[in-house]
């Protein structure tokens, strides 16, 4: 098909998947919302997480249908779908997104992000992540928290209350570490030390460390790279999304940094920068390496 074509109908697909499944989603956290035994909840908690299952099982099928991609994949081996695991990525467009569910779901347990405030508004997909109960974060700016520090403890109890909520069932806490999507304005403004990243930020990781590191079991690392340029939504949609290599290694949770204190201590800080710093190192140079390697067989 077209282009256009190609794009019209990827997004049909797409709104029909959504209008189908939002609804019944919704009608499950109501339930949820008015009932109230833990116990209940927890089973309908459970519903609404495979609903949402069905929602991404239903974007892969209109995705193959639609999309012409070459996906190079490597590292989904021995993948837990019942356990906790904090997961991270680089993050360049919301493509990104549909690339992790697609090749994550039912692998590891239902991916949950935390969410820019603004986005709940965002139609049928923003009640869709509040009946999922993703957090909503107001992002409040360094500048912002410095001349009001008590803004910081709002973002650390919006953080507590959801990993609360995520301890209760199997879930993939998502932390795209550089915060924001990479440009290269971005990049430039940032005057990155990174050659394909932005700077990673280690407040949102420690935040759930705090919160819930005893049930995480392992860190998923996760590398996307787009060999023939970053698409747009839009693109994706209309079929230029040619090429995707992903790489995944699963680590260790870095035990010497669990109930360490953030927030107060400058010393747990400095940890949590180095730690994150030669994460980020490693990616760079992989990142750097997958766009030199040769094409692979597509899978």
């Amino acid at each position: 098909m077209p282009p256009l074509l190609t794009g019209i109908v990827a997004s049909l697909l797409l709104g029909l998947n959504t209008v189908v499944l939002v609804p019944i989603l919704l009608l499950v956290a109501l339930l949820r919302l008015l009932l109230p035994v833990p116990v209940l909840r927890d089973r309908l908690t459970l519903l609404a997480t495979k609903i949402a299952n069905l929602w991404i099982s239903g974007n892969s099928a209109w995705m193959r249908l639609t999309q012409r991609t070459e996906w190079d994949v490597q590292g989904l081996e021995g993948l837990n779908a019942q356990g906790w695991v904090m997961v991270t990525s680089n993050h360049q467009s919301w493509v990104d997104i549909l690339v992790l569910q697609h090749q994550l779901n039912g692998r590891i347990p239902l991916l949950k992000f935390f969410l820019k405030q603004q986005l709940i508004w965002v139609p049928f997909m923003g009640l869709a992540w509040w009946a999922l109960e993703f957090p909503f974060m107001r992002r409040h700016s360094e500048a912002q928290i410095k001349a009001n520090p008590a803004l910081r403890a709002q973002d650390q109890e919006t953080t507590r209350k959801a990993c609360a909520k995520f301890a209760r069932t199997p879930t993939s806490v998502m932390n795209f570490l550089e915060g924001t999507r990479n440009t290269p304005a971005k990049h430039a403004r940032q005057q990155s030390p990174y050659t394909h990243l932005l700077k990673p930020k280690a407040g949102g990781l420690a935040l759930a460390f705090n919160a819930m590191g005893d049930k995480f079991q392992a860190i998923l690392d996760v590398t996307i790279v787009y060999p023939d340029g970053v698409p747009t939504f839009w693109q994706f949609l209309c079929g230029g999304m040619r090429r995707v290599v992903v790489r995944l290694r699963t680590l260790p949770v870095p035990q010497h940094l669990l109930g360490a204190d953030y927030t107060a201590d400058a010393a747990v800080r400095e940890a949590y920068a180095q730690w994150v710093q030669q994460l980020w190192a490693e990616k760079d140079a992989l990142i750097a390496h997958l766009l030199q390697a040769p094409a692979r067989a597509p899978r």
